[in-house]
């Protein structure tokens, strides 16, 4: 039997993200054999709420990520307040350098370290939010290979986020409305779910 042909899931969410979020890890189960990595938009005050909150709603560890830290299947890693994470060569990288789409932590940070750590093993997910942060590196995910899902703009709190990216992939890949990829948020997590557990039957 084949493992999963996916090492990693990015997701990235600004406004909205809170419930967004609740639903998605909720449907993932402790056994998922992918490690789950998340930019949610949020103060750099912000204290480890966030964490607190959808470790309430998730069968996997969520924790904030630490520099240098191995990431590991089965878990889930939040950015810490006000730092970008970044995936490379397997443990996770915190930066300080300047917020990208006015934002620090930034989704197109995190998932273009993704799409060059992992190329075509890399899943990412843009979420509700009201900026266009996640649009480019969602491209770069897609130009290495890898998967991209984007929330259902009808189902979003915010859809500009969505949009921006649904427009940009249509655009450079005419990719039209598929609905394998465009997806409402309560199908998210069983499609993840799926796309690891397919290849083990």
């Amino acid at each position: 039997m084949r493992g999963c042909a996916y090492k990693i899931v990015v997701i990235g969410t600004s406004l909205g993200g809170l419930h967004a979020l609740e639903i998605l890890l909720s449907g993932l189960p402790k056994s998922l054999p992918l490690p789950v990595v998340i930019v949610q938009h949020r103060h750099k005050n912000s204290d480890d709420s966030l964490s607190v909150f959808l470790q309430q709603h998730c069968a996997m560890p969520v924790t904030e990520a630490e520099d240098k830290e191995a990431i590991a299947p089965g878990r889930v890693y939040l950015a810490p307040p006000d730092y970008h994470l970044l995936v490379e060569s397997g443990h996770c990288a915190l930066s300080t350098e300047a917020p990208v789409c006015y934002a620090r932590p930034s989704i197109n940070v995190l998932f273009e370290s993704a799409a060059d750590a992992y190329g075509k093993s890399a899943i990412g997910v843009i979420l509700t939010g009201s900026s266009h942060d996640g649009t480019q590196g969602l491209l770069s995910i897609k130009a290495h290979g890898g998967l991209v899902l984007v929330q259902e703009p009808t189902t979003a709190e915010s859809a500009i986020m969505p949009q921006s990216a649904i427009y940009a992939l249509q655009q450079h890949y005419k990719l039209g409305r598929a609905r394998d990829w465009i997806l409402p948020l309560p199908d998210i997590a069983p499609v993840l779910v799926n796309l690891c557990h397919s290849v083990l039957r």
